[in-house]
Order: structure tokens, then sequence, then C-alpha cells
């Protein structure tokens, strides 16, 4: 069992939580806490043993902490994931690799794709592939047909392998926290369309990419996990890309695997991750 806490800082509280479990008798394997300083924020992230009222015991942790208190109590299950993507492969077949031998900590409930590039690769691994094309359509129209495939299979998160599609605040609004999307440049830096090219024109000396939670501001949401490698002057921006996409993959798999064992805590547009 996984009990994510967090709420405004004060003496006590590790006594407070370690002391109640230990009346309910329920054995913490792990436990890990941070206090945010200028925020006066505490988090803290329990690895327990199972115990059969995750509700009860959620209500019992708010009597013993502040009252702005933020518990998840989550018995130990493996998450479902819907893939979002386009015609880039990387991404997405690195997610159906890991799937198909079981060491993506989720599994994959089915692929939208905007166009059918990457059906056959879905066929390959014995995923269900969804076309809902975004041609000729109206945002609202599009994002109406894919929210209808969305609600037919259950899922904890929406992963965005290279979707190059903007949503509407109105579809993000209906996942808060639960779209995750894989940018191929270091955040905050090059932001939007081609940054590589971005990259390159700048003669920058190290590039990397950045997994986030999608918000409505493009590109501005929580960042869970960073990577960057060294370039230098030889780099074409056809190197750049090369290069890029594979470090998205290792992002973006790092991202997934904090998320899916529940280390990630989001606070004031930024994450505090427990690795």
């Amino acid at each position: 069992m996984i009990i994510l806490i967090q709420c405004k800082d004060k003496v006590g509280l590790v006594a407070a939580i370690s002391g109640l479990m230990a009346k309910k008798g329920i054995n913490i394997i792990s436990m890990r806490e941070y206090v945010d300083t200028e925020a006066n924020r505490f988090f803290a992230r329990l690895a327990t043993e199972q115990y059969t009222d995750a509700p009860g015991l959620g209500a019992e942790l708010r009597t013993v902490l502040p009252v702005d208190a933020i518990v998840e109590v989550s018995p130990e299950h493996e998450k479902k994931i819907i893939v979002l993507a386009t015609k880039e492969y990387h991404c997405l077949s690195d997610i159906l690799i890991r799937n198909h031998f079981k060491t993506l900590g989720a599994q994959v409930q089915c692929v939208i794709g905007n166009h059918d590039t990457l059906e056959d690769i879905c066929k390959k691994f014995g995923i269900p592939f969804l076309l809902v094309s975004h041609v000729n359509k109206s945002k609202e129209k599009f994002e109406s047909e894919l929210m209808a495939v969305i609600k037919q299979y259950p899922h904890d998160y929406l992963v965005l392998a290279k979707f190059m599609r903007i949503l509407s605040p109105k579809f993000v609004e209906a996942f808060p926290m639960r779209i995750v999307n894989i940018h191929h440049s270091f955040l905050p830096a090059f932001a939007g369309a081609q940054p590589y090219k971005q990259a390159h024109q700048r003669g920058v000396k190290i590039i990397g990419a950045t997994a986030h939670f999608v918000t409505n501001d493009l590109d501005e949401g929580p960042i869970i996990e960073q990577q960057v490698i060294p370039v230098n002057h030889t780099y074409t921006i056809s190197d750049m890309i090369k290069a890029g996409k594979e470090i998205e993959k290792a992002v973006l798999a790092k991202a997934l695997n904090m998320l899916f064992e529940d280390r990630v805590f989001v606070y004031n547009n930024k994450t505090v991750v427990f690795e």
C-alpha cells in the first residue's frame, strides 16, 4: 500500500503519522519525507503493508494532520494507460516493448492515433489501435471523438508519445495532472515548434528532453523528469534529432516509472519526486 501526504509543515508530523500507523498495527516498510521551507509544505510517501480499509485510513490520517492535508491511500496495483501518438514511432515503440515484457509498470489499454502510421506496430504487439483523424474537423469535433474513445477504456493516465496536437483547455481540464507529455527540449528553453532548429541556430552545447504534466499553458506544466546530453559544433540538425530521440525515450520511461510507483507530488506548478 502506498500513502501520499502533503500539507502545511509543523513540528511532530512524522511522529503523528507513525504513531497512528503503529496504533492501527500497520507496518511501515519505508517512509520518505521532504519539507519545502520556502512554501512551508510537508511531503511524505509511505510504503506499508496492505490494509483493508484504505478510505478509512485516509480519513483517520487527516485527523492528526493540518486541516489542509491532502492524503491519498492507494493499494499497490498496476496502473492503466492510454497512449496518444501521431507518426513518430520511437517513444511509442519503447512503451510497447516495455509493456510486452512487463517492465513498464503499467498496462497499455490502447493506442489512439490521428494518423494510421503506427497501427501496424500496435498490431504486432496485440494492442488495440484506434484511429481518430483530425483532418477536416474542428478542434471541438476532433476532441469530442477523442474523448468518446478514451471513455471506452479504464485508465489512470494519458501518455502523449509524440502526439503533435495542442489540446484545448476543456480537454485538459477533464484530466487534471493525468496527461503526460514528452517534449524534445530542455524546458523552459526552446518551447513550442522546431526546438532542435532553435537549438542548432543558438549553437547550444547540450540538448535534452522534458517529461511534464500537460496544463493549459503550452509546455509549461509541472516537470517530472529532465535529462541532457552533450553536443558540439559538428552536430547538424539531423544529428541533434537522432540523439534527441534516444534521450526522449529515456526521459519518458523514467517519468512514467516514477508516476506508476506513486512517487510524484504536484504543488505550485512544480513537482516533488521521491526517486
